[in-house]
Formats: C-alpha cells, sequence, structure tokens
C-alpha cells in the first residue's frame, strides 16, 4: 500500500473512496477497479494487498439530520433540477473528474443556452443563499448533494443481448441509421 494510496471522501450521506494515482496497484471496490466510487455497507476496499469490509455507512432513508436539511430545501422548479442534476454530474459519477459541470457543459447537456443556465444558476444561488466568490459552482452543488437533492448514478454494468453473439448485434453505425 502506497501513502498516498487513496482518499475517503463524505459528501452529504454518501461515503466515496477516490484514488490518487499515485500507487502501482491502484484501488479497487469488491474486486474491481476504480477511479472514483460510492461505497454502500458491506463494500470490500482493497488497496494492494490490503484490504478492509466498509461498515456502518447509514441508509439515506434512516438519517435524521439528511431528512432536517432536506425539509429547508428550497422549492425548485423541474427545470432547476435539471440544471442542478446536470451541474453535480461530474462529481457524483464514478469518474475521476470530480468538478462540477460548467455553464457550457451545462447547456450543451441540456440543449439550451449558456445564457439560460447562467440565469437558472443565479436564481439558484440566490434559493440556496451561495453567496458572492470564488467556487460558487462547487458550493451550490455540495450544498444539493448534503441536501439529498441529486444522487449518485448507480454503477450499471454492459449488458449484452441475450443469445446474440457480438457479431449478431448492430453496430453503433447501424444503431444510429435505425
Amino acid at each position: 500500500m502506497s501513502r498516498l494510496h487513496a482518499e475517503f471522501v463524505r459528501r452529504g450521506p454518501y461515503l466515496y473512496v477516490v484514488d490518487l494515482g499515485l500507487s502501482r496497484n491502484g484501488t479497487r471496490v469488491n474486486g474491481r477497479p476504480i477511479a472514483r466510487r460510492v461505497l454502500d455497507d458491506g463494500d470490500v476496499v482493497s488497496f494492494g494487498a490490503a484490504r478492509g469490509r466498509i461498515g456502518g455507512v447509514p441508509r439515506e432513508d434512516f438519517t435524521p439530520e439528511v431528512e432536517l436539511r432536506r425539509a429547508a430545501a428550497p422549492e425548485l422548479t423541474r427545470r432547476e433540477v435539471d440544471v442542478l442534476t446536470s451541474l453535480c454530474r461530474p462529481a457524483l459519477s464514478d469518474e475521476a473528474f470530480v468538478a462540477p459541470a460548467t455553464a457550457r457543459e451545462i447547456a450543451d447537456d441540456l440543449v439550451v443556452t449558456e445564457a439560460a443556465v447562467k440565469q437558472h444558476l443565479l436564481r439558484l444561488y440566490q434559493k440556496f443563499r451561495i453567496p458572492e466568490g470564488t467556487n460558487r459552482r462547487t458550493r451550490l452543488a455540495n450544498e444539493v448533494v448534503a441536501l439529498g437533492l441529486v444522487r449518485p448514478t448507480p454503477v450499471v454494468p454492459p449488458q449484452r443481448a441475450s443469445g446474440a453473439s457480438a457479431a449478431e448485434q448492430p453496430s453503433a453505425a447501424g444503431r444510429r441509421a435505425s
């Protein structure tokens, strides 16, 4: 195990393990290599030959602090929820990149103008009482995750169609054409 192998991060009700990329063997969760991953109770985290089972991670349903804070969340429009979801998507995925999405990335994701996204973000900063200053988008994303308004994307393993071999499945170009 390296001295700077990985770190555990708590964001709201979620616990993450983040591989720091400074080791030879990397970090694994339940035997699979990861860059960043949300942990559940019972997951096995491995750093080289060292292993440990995660325990005591409270389920969100039973965390009174989250329920109390959720009641304090401002009322949001459907589009504001879309903007927040897009804003937080990079930070909640299993990817190593953890900064929230930029206004341009959100605009591309939602197929709207960057100016429209900036207007939504300004209203959201007001609703969540995020003061002006550096890292405003990051502070908004952290607050939204802490309130449990945006949840991590579940990891879904790729599945092949049953009974069809790889050669029988349509190519990406063929799927786009149909």
